[in-house]
Parts: C-alpha cells; structure tokens; sequence
C-alpha cells in the first residue's frame, strides 16, 4: 500500500513539474517576447543607437513627418516582415543586434565614415524591400505625377530584370538627406552661379592661360595653356597593374591646346541646360536633325532627368556628372556658338598628355601604384597608404563614396586639377582594346578608330582603386549597362540612370593668328 502510495506520489511529483516547467517556459517566453517587441521599437532603437544624427534625420523624413500622420518605426524598414518569414526576422535580428553590439564595444564612433552610409550602396545592405511593398501596396496614390506613373509601372514589368529595390529612388524616404530631391527638374532653374552675367566672351591674343566668360550666363571657364610636345602614349609592360589595351607604347607629338582646369561643374552645366532646354518628350530624331545642322545657330540641348542627377551630394563646383557622351559633345557645341571657338571634348592622345604634366610615372607624381592601392595579399595584413596621393586624386579610399569639388587637391605640373580620379572623363575617340597598334610612332596629334560602339573614358573616378587611376589606365562608356534601369522609351540620350561618375572637361583648339 505504501509502495502504491509512493507511485502516486511520484507521478504527481513529476505532473506538478511538467506543469511547472510549462508555466515558466510560458512565463519566460512571454518575457522574452515582450522583450524582443521592445527592442524593436524606435524608442528602443535611439536609446544606444551610434549615430545620434540618425534620429533626427528619421524624424525629419516623410515616414515620420508625411501628410498622412503615419509614423514608420525603425524596426519595420530595417527588418523583414515577421509575418511572411518569421524565422528570417528573428535571424535577421540576432545578426544585426550583434553586429550593433560589436560595434559599439570595438570601433570608435568618430572614425566611422558616416556620410558613406547615407549612399544607396549601403542602403540596400540595410533596407528591405518586402518590408516596403508591404506598406506601399498601392503604388499609384492620389497626386502622384506621369514620371512617378511611368517609373513605377517600369518597375512592376521589370522588377526582377531590373534588380532594383525601392530605396533605389527614393533614397531619402526614411531619413533626410540635406539636397536630395525626387522630383523633375523640367522647367526648374538650379544654377548656384552668382547671377552675375557676361557679355561677352573672354579676348584671347596670346596662347597664355585665360578665363572664359560665356555670353549671356554666368558660366565662367578657367582654361589652361598647355604646350605641345612629344610623350610617351600608353604603359611600359613593368609597370604594375598594367592592362593589354595601355600598349604598345608609342612615341606621338601633341599640338598645343587649351583645356579646362577641371572637370565641367554643375554651375557651368546648368547655365546651358537652362538656355537649351528640351520638352521632356521630345523625340531624339528631332533633336539631332536640329543639332546637326550646318547652319545651326542654336542647339537642342538636355530633356529632363528623373530627379536630381547629383545624387544629392551638391552641385555648385562639383563636377557635374551622369550625363551621355551625346550630352557632353552637345555642351561643346552650344559653347562654341555661344563664344565663337572652337570647344570639343579631347582627344585620347592628348588627355593622357595633359594628365602626365610632362611626367612619364604611372601618376603624375613619383609612387608606386602598389602602394597605394588595395589589391594583392598584403592589403589583408597591411593598410594601404594614402598619405601622398590623397593630395592629388580623389578615389576610393579618401573620396567618402562621392565627388569632391577641385578645391579638395593639388594641380598636376600642367596646372590641370582632378585628372585622376573624382570623375571619368569622356575623350572624342571610339574605344578599341588595339587602338596603339594602329598609331605609327612620331605621329601628330593621333586619333582612334574612325568609329566603334563606345568611346574612351580616362581617369577613374571617386569610386575605383589607385590601380585605376593611373594616367595610362584605359576604360569606355557601357551605353546599354548605364542606361539599364532608365524608365523612358525610348531611353534618354542626355542622362544616365545606372552610372555616377562619370563627367568631362573640355579643351579649345588655339584660334588661328596667335603666335605660340
């Protein structure tokens, strides 16, 4: 009996346990989940967030200040829906908590590079687009515009071609941007000049460095003097990071010429878009029977681009960039009317001229691109350095992700700024990977294949490693890539959707009469 008594016993020993034990998973569970609702709060969020800015710019941004008093918490842009996917939320979660936390403990807040984190390559590392449909499901509200209509039915019907993710257009949705716009620029005067304007253009007697003034804008060009002479086009096969299309190095004489100290600015672009402005539907076979006119006294100049094609890093002095090889030949067209020289982009020959300064090192300057750069082995142990260059080129490791204004480096010998990196630039010739073959050395003033489907782009930009901005590093336009996700049809031939750096600089040939 008192066996039968002890199993009882037992047996309600280990239920009460069960029991227990479920209570307290119940009662744990429960915590943890209110827990884990609290983390992701917003108010949980800004309580240790990193970066304090980002409070305040959330809070000025549409999903926090919209017109429809709805306000968007942290945890609903920068995590999956729970609800499709609850596993992934979580996961997603622990990841990024754990990344927060390593964050905080291990790296100094003040030598994060903040302002890159506000650039859409890393955006899309950190906002997920699910979570967007999932409260944008009507894509078509009530005002919004035929450009908003038409991008976002290009959307839908190309959504998984395209690659493309919400904040790709509307970077500036969760947290503002100071600059950045998502509206047309048609019919919208954005020029920073002064307002002062020319009368008329500069008086050049003399092949000597002078400042252009174009009549009738406020646009003013400093051009640089440079002296002919002979170089050596192209790389030695010694030379590190050399490509096959830098060579066969061939011995040319160049004419001399002027050209732009820097890259065309944004101040100096708007001043012809402002004057020449297309209908935003204006077809291109309009505009280039207008344009090749012969006895064209006025241009059809740039229709315009879905937002603002500064990304909102500035305009003002900054170079001024995604414009078309079309777009770029157009300004030298509307500025030779406009001055009466003769203004055009450079030819390939003499841009790497002009970037060498009279030099025949890699860069202008005396280093060893191996230095500098991040490729190779080493750079896994071993930082590259940064502290010469970074007085003459703007690239990937002291750029920020975006251009920077000429002010921010040193001239080459030549007097000429950002050469090397910030933009590439646009030369007149067609690109082939065999061009030099076909130069016959102690050639004058030498050109490119008479045509072809790109053309040559020189310099790197703000984005690519020292490797890439070297003088004699080659690379070409890629019209059918850049224009990838544009919208229209047909596609712009002005703007550029999928590239950022990419800009120009102009030369003028010497008027006939001045002595040199």
């Amino acid at each position: 009996m008192s066996e039968k008594k002890n199993k009882k016993s037992n047996a309600k020993a280990i239920m009460l346990s069960i029991l227990g034990g479920l209570a307290l998973g119940v009662i744990i569970m429960i915590l943890v989940a209110d827990k884990m609702a609290r983390s992701s709060s917003s108010e949980y969020c800004m309580s240790c967030h990193y970066h304090e800015q980002a409070d305040a710019d959330w809070k000025k941004s549409v999903h926090h200040n919209g017109k429809t008093g709805t306000v968007v918490d942290c945890a609903e842009c920068h995590l999956p829906p729970k609800e499709a996917a609850p596993m992934r939320y979580w996961m997603t979660k622990a990841r990024i908590g754990a990344k927060d936390i390593w964050t905080k403990l291990t790296k100094d807040k003040d030598e994060i590079d903040w302002e890159s984190r506000r650039n859409l390559e890393y955006a899309t590392g950190i906002v997920y687009n699910e979570s967007c449909e999932k409260c944008h499901e009507n894509l078509y509200p009530e005002g919004i515009s035929d450009e908003g209509i038409t991008a976002h039915l290009h959307y839908e019907e190309n959504v998984e071609k395209l690659g493309l993710q919400c904040i790709s257009c509307h970077l500036d949705a969760g947290h503002q941007i100071p600059g950045y716009e998502h509206k047309s620029l048609k019919g919208k005067v954005v020029s920073g000049n002064s307002g002062v304007k020319y009368d008329s253009a500069a008086v050049v007697t003399r092949f000597e460095t002078f400042d252009e003034t174009v009549p009738g804008t406020s646009a003013k060009i400093h051009m640089v003097a440079i002296p002919g002479g002979e170089f050596m086009l192209g790389s030695p096969e010694s030379e590190p990071f050399r490509n096959a299309d830098e060579g066969p190095q061939k011995k040319v004489r160049i004419s001399p010429f002027f050209m732009s100290e820097v890259e065309v600015t944004w101040d100096q672009f708007w001043e012809f878009y402002n004057e020449t402005m297309s209908e935003g539907r204006t077809p291109p076979a309009k505009i280039y029977a207008n344009n090749q006119r012969e006895d064209c006294d006025a241009v059809s100049g740039p229709t315009p681009p879905f937002g603002f094609p500064d990304q909102g890093w500035g305009m003002g002095e900054r170079p001024a960039i995604t414009m078309s090889y079309y777009s770029a030949s157009t300004f030298c067209q509307w500025l030779s009317l406009k001055t009466g020289r003769s203004y055009r982009l450079p030819t390939e020959a003499e841009w790497e001229y002009a970037a060498r300064g009279g030099t025949d090192t890699p860069y202008f300057f005396e280093v060893n691109p191996k230095d500098f750069s991040s490729e190779g082995f080493i750079r896994k142990f071993k930082s590259a350095y940064t502290t010469m260059i970074r007085r003459y080129v703007v690239y990937e490791k002291v750029s920020g992700n975006k251009t920077q204004e000429a002010s921010e480096v040193k001239a080459n010998p030549f007097g000429l700024k950002n050469m090397l990196g910030n933009v590439m630039e646009y030369c007149s010739d067609w690109y082939a990977e065999d061009a030099y073959s076909k130069i016959a050395d102690g050639a004058l003033d030498p050109k490119g294949p008479q045509s072809g489907e790109e053309h040559v782009v020189r310099g790197g930009c703000y984005a690519d490693d020292a490797s890439k901005v070297r003088c004699a590093s080659r690379s070409h336009s890629q019209n059918d890539a850049w224009l990838r996700t544009d919208p229209q049809n047909p596609k712009s031939i002005w703007w550029y959707s999928d590239i950022k750096g990419i800009g120009f600089r102009v030369v003028c040939d010497v008027p006939e009469g001045i002595g040199i």
